[in-house]
């Protein structure tokens, strides 16, 4: 008996997409088996694997992956520089943009 793959079940829940529309956010979905909705993701793992996971093996146990996992994600967000971002880390530049955007906005009357 064939059975349909669901590892998009979450992706097109109606739920998903009410949320996303609700925060602005445009869902991409692909049809089954493409990767064109990944490029991002499948490059960034492709980088991970290259820098990471490939130059420190041979890895002993699951929480050696682990813990090289959590510090790569913070030396990327904390310390890495993102030549798209100005040269800032990126949990720098989400915070800069945030206390701009609560700024009180300068009202003028004539």
């Amino acid at each position: 008996m064939l059975r349909r793959p669901v590892e998009l079940a979450q992706y097109t829940s109606f739920k998903l997409a009410e949320h996303l529309d609700a925060a602005g956010v445009a869902a991409s979905i692909g049809s089954v088996g493409d990767a064109y909705d990944n490029v991002l993701m499948e490059s960034m793992i492709g980088l991970f694997q290259t820098e990471l996971i490939k130059q420190r093996r041979p890895w002993k146990t699951l929480s050696q992956v682990e813990l090289a996992t959590a510090e790569r994600i913070d030396w990327y967000c904390h310390r890495r520089l993102h030549g798209e971002t100005g040269h800032v880390p990126l949990v720098e530049y989400e915070t800069n943009y945030y206390t701009e955007l609560t700024k009180p906005q300068v009202k003028t009357t004539i």
